[in-house]
């Protein structure tokens, strides 16, 4: 795949992170190689930084720095040496804003896991934002923000070998146990929980073992991968996640819902794209069948994380989430 052909299959992606769709052209149309993705996000990230310096407004300061975080999430995509460092920059330019635009807004870390709790201190509700095999809590600020919206407290993480913390941790599938730690340093007794890519898995899999799980919704996630099917660039970012290609093979072997769906009780919403097919990889239709209360949405034309048709499902998994863990009280 050449720079011209990554920048195609990441398009709907980045602008659904949020980033703007002429600039993202500009930026990718001038790449030779896939070797300079990330210096090129890299800098793309450092000149928000100075329009921040040189803002006018708290606003609009807090505004380009949660720009630059996206620029530099979106930077570490790509095969990059310096990819830990850009995690670290999208981690530093996301408390930047918040700070300025969210006093209120608090970190909270612990064992295997790091994100903002942000929100009303006294919101009906709590969710919890997972993210995926190379995805981070920066890289879905729309989303946050569609839930924040509805009068809902919402914690975007990262967790073992996501985001900031994929230098010094590692992907483990027992992901149950790192939500628990993030419930009990959060205070509440229940939360929605919403997972994205492989983050679907996760939030699929807490969603049968951990009792304090109300709601959930997954989107674009597997129900089942199969190693030998998947293709080359997502076995290696597996094993850059783990600790190689046999531990990447291993987590691989554990991703499977089959026997954990029927244990869902919590009310459970499957998002998928029709458009996203990926060898090796069974998207989420087989999940809510086995589950007992669960919804499907297929959006045909979407693709994998559906940033190609976000009005066709963003509304109905924020209700979904808001109406399952609250009523309709927002």
């Amino acid at each position: 795949m050449n720079a011209a052909e990554f920048a195609a299959a990441q398009w709907t992606r980045a602008t659904g992170a949020g980033v703007d769709p002429h600039e993202y052209w500009r930026v990718t149309d001038g790449l030779t190689s896939i070797a300079d993705w990330g210096p090129s996000f890299v800098r793309t990230g450092q000149a928000y930084l100075e329009r921040a310096e040189d803002a006018g407004s708290s606003v609009s300061v807090g505004e380009y720095l949660l720009m630059a975080a996206r620029w530099f999430h979106l930077a570490t995509l790509a095969p990059y040496a310096e990819a830990h460092r850009a995690a670290v920059e999208a981690d530093h330019a996301l408390s930047r804003a918040l700070t300025v635009l969210e006093p209120s807004a608090r970190r909270v870390s612990g064992e295997g896991f790091t994100g903002w709790l942000r929100g009303p201190s006294d919101a009906p509700g709590t969710v919890v934002v997972v993210p995926g095999l190379d995805s981070a809590k920066e890289e879905f600020l729309g989303l946050v923000s569609a839930l924040l919206a509805r009068g809902l407290a919402v914690f975007a993480m990262d967790g073992p070998g996501q985001g900031v913390l994929a230098a010094t941790t590692t992907l483990r599938p027992d992901y149950e146990q790192v939500v628990g730690r993030v419930i009990d340093a959060l205070g509440v007794s229940r939360i929605g929980l919403v997972g994205l890519s492989l983050g679907g898995y996760f939030a699929a899999r807490t969603a049968a073992l951990e009792p304090r799980v109300a709601a959930v919704a997954t989107v674009s996630g597997p129900f089942r991968l199969d190693w030998e099917e998947l293709p080359p660039p997502v076995r290696d970012i597996m094993a850059q996640r783990t600790e190689g290609a046999y531990a990447a093979r291993e987590f691989a072997r554990h991703v499977d819902l089959a026997g954990l769906a029927p244990r869902i009780a919590a009310p459970l919403l499957v998002v998928d794209g029709g458009q996203d097919v990926i060898p090796g990889v069974a998207n989420g239709e087989p999940l809510p069948c086995l589950a007992p209360h669960g919804t499907y949405l297929s959006v045909p034309h979407g693709d994998h994380l559906l940033g190609n048709a976000r009005p066709d499902w963003l509304p109905h998994l924020t209700d979904h989430i808001t109406h399952t863990l609250i009523g309709g009280r927002a």
